[in-house]
């Protein structure tokens, strides 16, 4: 396992984090950037912002907040972990790269639901992966934190480093409770997604039922017919379920106002 001075204090740690005291050198100045960088991201979610647009912002917020070479927030999709948001890294790769839970130092701290701390020789942790989809990348260090909503884990936020860095409690602290803001508000909108998904599918139950009963009325056919047809239909005319069942009720009306 690769240097983790900073993250074995960190992961015996339970509970919510709490921002760590600014550094007597910088007196309240680090402490006030650190509440307004919170404030902002709070601000944010509660204006119902959508949530690739809170993403986007927290990578902008962390990479400015933080020194680092790259940010990247996955979200947990299925059994995978989406790449959703990244800065200074492969744009292209957002909505394409796909790891497993437990794949990599990404992968490990979803499936674990522990931040991991790696401040040098990053390639030599056992958990450490390359791939395919960012052959030039070379980090040396790594802060990977948990995006978590009541224990449950949404995603991963992950912060690299071409050279060494040595993480402070700080940094830690700030990019882990930005973890739990952002994983309140990612759960959130993945049920709302769920409930428009199911709102969706029967609105469209409704509409096959009632395309059913019509063909059945008319055609004299049984309802297992009625829906053999629908779907040959729409697998014939390449067209979704609810097109075919929307087409069938239109033209039942239209000959029903014109008999």
């Amino acid at each position: 396992m690769g240097s983790m001075n900073t993250s074995e204090r960190w992961s015996a740690h339970s509970g919510s984090p709490s921002l760590v005291r600014a550094d007597p050198s910088n007196g309240v100045t680090r402490h006030g950037a650190d509440v307004v960088f919170l404030h902002g991201i709070a601000r944010r979610m509660a204006a119902e912002v959508p949530i690739n647009d809170v993403l986007n912002e927290v990578v902008d917020f962390a990479t400015s907040v933080i020194k680092c070479d790259s940010c990247f927030v996955y979200l947990v999709e299925g059994d995978e972990l989406v790449l959703r948001a990244s800065k200074n890294s492969h744009p292209e790769a957002v909505g394409k790269l796909k790891l497993k839970l437990g794949q990599g130092i990404t992968g490990w701290v979803a499936k674990h639901r522990q931040p991991v701390v790696v401040a040098h020789n990053a390639a030599l942790d056992p958990r450490f992966r390359l791939f395919n989809e960012l052959p030039e990348d070379r980090f040396e260090a790594f802060l990977s934190v948990p995006l978590l909503s009541r224990g449950r884990v949404v995603g991963v936020i992950n912060l690299q480093n071409i050279a060494a860095h040595d993480y402070t409690e700080r940094e830690i602290s700030l990019v882990s409770t930005v973890g739990f803001l952002v994983g309140a508000e990612i759960e959130m909108a993945r049920l709302e997604k769920e409930k428009s998904q199911l709102s969706d599918r029967l609105e469209v139950r409704k509409l096959v039922e009632r395309a059913k009963g019509i063909l059945q009325h008319d055609l004299k056919i049984s309802e297992q017919e009625a829906y053999l047809m629908l779907q040959r239909q729409s697998q014939h005319r390449r067209k979704s379920m609810k097109d075919i069942a929307e087409a069938v009720t239109l033209s039942h009306a239209v000959k029903r106002r014109w008999s």
